[in-house]
């Protein structure tokens, strides 16, 4: 979901950032114990803020030598006391985005952790509850990034619960065998099982924590946005949630891949990968005994990056039609995009910003369709015109599209409350002396680049020591962070003290930033007009 980036800097930044924040919180007070089905777990204690802490509690067996790419498997019992007091390794991959930090020593295959941060005194106090789902394009990233870190929220009366989930050809690969090893005939798409996992031991487990496992609400960013929307469609987690957020991504754009589509190109890996063997066993049972950072070694080799797939299980039909029939979780749903998604520079190239170099790229991009599109994001003079409809045309087409088709979907379908925004509070400047994570010589984009509104809607902007939050940015957080408890609360953004925010339904939107204000949408015809020339 997200175009990688490779840059030295991201190792000093991890430096940088690991230094302040690699080992979880003291606890304050003492020994904090909780019961879950499994076993009793001692996690942090109470904070200075009032709120408990639990991390790398496992809500899955670890998913290792036959449990790879296999549905995940219920917990063992423990005895005695398990410490939850670090977070759990994260799952496998094969390289990070420059921006991503990690508070967890390491990778493993055995990854299937979640974290509770919980404001509540005692058991069963029926508090609502947001489980978090990481970005990172479903090759990348862990729970336990500062910017995820949940106890902002948790301090306004809400419990939070992030959770790690398997990665790239580990949660996603499908193949014959697999298939035929499955009690449900299907295969793939192991990542959103292990969420339907998480959301089924919190069901279980969070009213010990004090939460209520009648009001949890799922939210994520980027591919964390896209799982969100998945588990609102998917008949198999529809039934766990009372909300869904999602910022920057959903699973409905075209057509997913099908499982015989995505069986044939996990047979294809695999003979690929083992060509050059003399084996005594199936492609498969070889890469099943490999050790996992071999296997995600070979899956790069072989350019192998299996993503979401319409299994006939998770997903029984593709997920746009699952919507259109109305059959997912009819629950209020937030969701938006950032002004800067994505760059002109993805339309333009190289190309400086004319109308003529703009008219030349969408003919080389759409050809007979080049028009259309001009007419959909036109651009009347060069310079800036020419870089801001090669901007909103780079974000629609990027994740902007895919995020508005949910909403208007489930507007549509779902006869709930559906509330959009359009994040554009730009970053501030760098602290002195920090170098940016995406190289010495980048330059930030005109307004929100995509993953910038984490740390404002989950309060963790100390949590990015990078820059050099202003005041106007800690308004924008407390605002962005009051309208999504508010949500996780009662279905609804608004509250005492916020800018109205208008429904979707309505033609509103809201957008953030410095003057926070709901304005109409603008979107829907191009976003409409792009959706004919698909058809």
């Amino acid at each position: 979901m997200r175009t990688f980036v490779w840059a030295a800097a991201a190792l000093a930044l991890a430096a940088c950032v690991n230094s302040q924040m690699a080992a979880p919180p003291t606890a304050r007070s003492g020994a904090d114990r909780v019961r879950v089905a499994q076993g009793e777990l001692e996690g942090l204690g109470r904070q200075a803020s009032g709120v408990r802490e639990f991390f790398g509690i496992p809500y899955a067996a670890p998913p290792v030598g036959q449990n790879r790419w296999r549905e995940p498997q219920p917990v063992p019992a423990w005895e005695g006391v398990r410490e939850a007091k670090a977070f759990g390794p994260r799952c496998v991959a094969t390289f990070d985005f420059a921006d991503m930090v990690y508070r967890s020593e390491g990778q493993s295959e055995d990854c299937l952790t979640l974290n509770v941060w919980t404001p509540a005194h005692v058991a069963n106090e029926h508090l609502p509850v947001l489980v978090y789902f990481y970005g990172g394009g479903y090759v990348t990233g862990a729970g336990n990034e500062p910017r995820y870190d949940g106890e902002a929220l948790a301090r306004r009366g809400v419990i939070v619960v992030t959770m790690n989930y398997r990665l790239g050809v580990f949660g996603f690969m499908a193949h014959p065998e697999l298939t035929a090893q499955s009690t449900h005939h299907a295969s793939g798409n192991y990542a959103y099982l292990d969420h339907r996992a998480a959301l089924a031991w919190v069901h279980a487990n969070i009213a010990a924590f004090g939460g209520d496992p009648a009001r949890v609400t799922i939210a994520g960013e980027s591919a964390g946005s896209a799982s969100s929307s998945a588990v609102m469609i998917s008949p198999l987690t529809k039934n766990y949630i009372a909300g869904a957020i999602g910022e920057s991504g959903s699973i409905v754009g075209g057509d997913l891949m099908t499982l015989e589509q995505a069986e044939n190109a996990g047979a294809e890996f695999a003979a690929r990968a083992t060509a050059e063997l003399d084996l005594a066993v199936s492609p498969l049972a070889y890469l099943r005994e490999l050790p996992a950072h071999q296997v995600m070694q070979l899956a790069a080799e072989q350019h192998y990056a299996p993503s979401p797939i319409q299994d006939g299980y998770f997903f029984p039909s593709q997920p746009r039609a699952i919507l259109a029939a109305g059959e997912q979780a009819r629950v209020p749903l937030l969701v938006g995009s950032n002004s800067a998604e994505s760059g002109p520079e993805s339309v333009l190239q190289q190309a400086a910003p004319t109308v003529a170099n703009y008219r030349a790229a969408l003919t080389r991009d759409y050809g007979p369709n080049a028009n259309a599109v001009f007419a959909a994001y036109p651009a009347a003079s060069d310079g800036d015109a020419v870089s801001a409809a090669a901007q909103d045309l780079a974000n629609d087409r990027f994740i902007g599209q895919s995020t508005w088709n949910w909403i208007d979907a489930a507007t549509r379908t779902g006869g709930r409350n559906t509330y959009y925004y359009y994040f554009d509070q730009p970053r501030p400047a760098l602290r002195e002396g920090q170098v940016s994570p995406y190289g010495p010589d980048w330059r930030p984009p005109r307004g929100a680049m995509h993953s910038a509104e984490i740390e404002y809607a989950l309060g963790n902007l100390d949590g990015n020591p990078l820059y050099a939050w202003t005041a106007t940015d800690r308004a924008v957080s407390e605002q962005m962070q009051r309208y999504f408890v508010n949500f996780v609360k009662t279905g609804d953004p608004n509250g005492e003290g916020l800018p109205t925010w208008g429904a979707f339904a309505s033609g509103q939107r809201l957008v953030i930033d410095a003057n926070t204000r709901s304005a109409p949408d603008m979107s829907r015809a191009r976003y409409e007009a792009m959706a004919r020339l698909r058809r």
